[in-house]
């Protein structure tokens, strides 16, 4: 089992490593968007006491469709599941993967054992913050118990083993940025439009985020096991508010991708000494060089100095250019732990979408190439 595990953990580097390389070409324009209603058929995913998950997701999931259809007539939808049946998590990734999507929407619905905890809040892959966190993830992994050989399929896998999950906590997609760029305005639209409970944006290991090779959220609407959450979700009027705000955080960030890829291509007119480009990281090849982590705090297509007040207070700030836009960075630890620890501190301090980033020789690179650089010198 131990052997199988180590396999799958294998697995999922080769396959980041390949998606890191994809990211390096930069989007300038969102054509196709893969809805993903969460659960159906025999997997009915979290029971309120009126209200299944996979019904209440599938219908947000094409009133979301159709917003974007109607309004948006250059962008082609995409769904994983248009009916009541059950799709397994793999195939879903694999939906999204053959269609070449922009972008990847997983829509679902929270569950407590508790009757208090109420709100959305909106999970991109990445390193699981706490151990909330990793048990909506564990639910929503649980999926793959009732697909066929999961266990062959998913190389051993078991939802139900923290160990398992741990795994997941070593890495974050590619595509971090851009997924946590339009899960913000996710919540921005849930909080401000339909006056819903925030919970934030938050990272966690999902199954069905790890093989997706582009930007991905999965969107919680909401808890069926909250009275007030429930109401609202099973309610046609709350349900088209919900997909509303989904569709309007889509219109949003598919205006700031275009844009920046706009402000890319005409500081590509202007003439400069050309650049050799850097030539993608292999961990094979044992490179040499000093790998630091540091966490990315801010962003903006416009220069901003290192000395500017609200920088006065951070560890250590530098700046990198990166896909057109100007990004800020604290600390300069020299392993995972501290600079998660590091990302914490920010996060109280307000820093919301604060997360770990790479450098070797300061070229940026994947974390978990990082990661697996370290083991091998060691």
């Amino acid at each position: 089992m131990k052997r199988r595990f180590l396999n799958f953990g294998i697995l999922i580097l080769a396959l980041l490593l390949t998606f890191s390389l994809d990211a390096q070409r930069l989007q300038h324009s969102i054509r196709k968007v893969v809805i993903d209603a969460g659960h159906g058929g025999k997997d009915p995913g979290a029971l309120g006491k009126r209200s299944k998950e996979k019904d209440i997701v599938l219908e947000i999931a094409l009133k979301t469709g159709k917003y974007i259809e109607e309004n948006m007539r250059d962008v082609e939808v995409i769904y994983t599941r248009r009916t009541d049946v059950f799709v397994e998590l793999f195939r879903r990734a694999q939906v999204a993967n053959e269609s070449k999507a922009d972008l990847f929407i997983s829509i679902h619905c929270n569950g407590s054992r508790s009757l208090e905890p109420q709100g959305t809040e909106t999970f991109v892959m990445g390193l699981h913050k706490n151990q909330e966190n990793l048990e909506v993830a564990k639910k929503e992994n649980a999926a793959i118990l009732l697909e066929e050989d999961y266990q062959a399929v998913y190389d051993g896998f078991n939802p139900n083993s923290p160990e398992a999950h741990i795994i997941f906590s070593l890495y974050q997609n590619a595509y971090l940025e851009q997924s946590l760029d339009f899960s913000k305005r996710v919540q921005e639209q849930f909080r401000n439009r339909v006056k819903l409970y925030d919970r934030g944006v938050k990272q966690a290991g999902f199954l069905v985020l790890y093989k997706i090779a582009m930007p991905g959220v999965l969107i919680e609407t909401g808890f069926l096991s909250n009275t007030k959450d429930e109401a609202l979700l099973i309610s046609n009027e709350g349900q088209s508010y919900i997909a509303s705000a989904i569709y309007r955080a889509f219109k949003e960030y598919k205006e700031c991708v275009e844009k920046a890829g706009q402000v890319q291509h005409l500081a590509k007119t202007t003439p400069e000494p050309e650049k050799p480009a850097p030539q993608p990281i292999d961990p094979k090849s044992s490179p040499t060089g000093t790998i630091v982590f540091r966490v990315q705090f801010f962003s903006s297509s416009t220069d901003k100095p290192l000395t500017a007040p609200e920088f006065a207070k951070l560890k250590s700030v530098k700046k990198y250019l990166h896909q057109g836009m100007y990004k800020f960075t604290a600390g300069d630890e020299k392993n995972l732990e501290a600079a998660i620890r590091l990302k914490d501190e920010m996060i109280k301090k307000g820093h919301k979408d604060a997360f770990v980033v790479a450098f070797i020789n300061e070229v940026r690179l994947p974390v978990d190439v990082a990661v697996q650089i370290l083991q091998q010198r060691k």
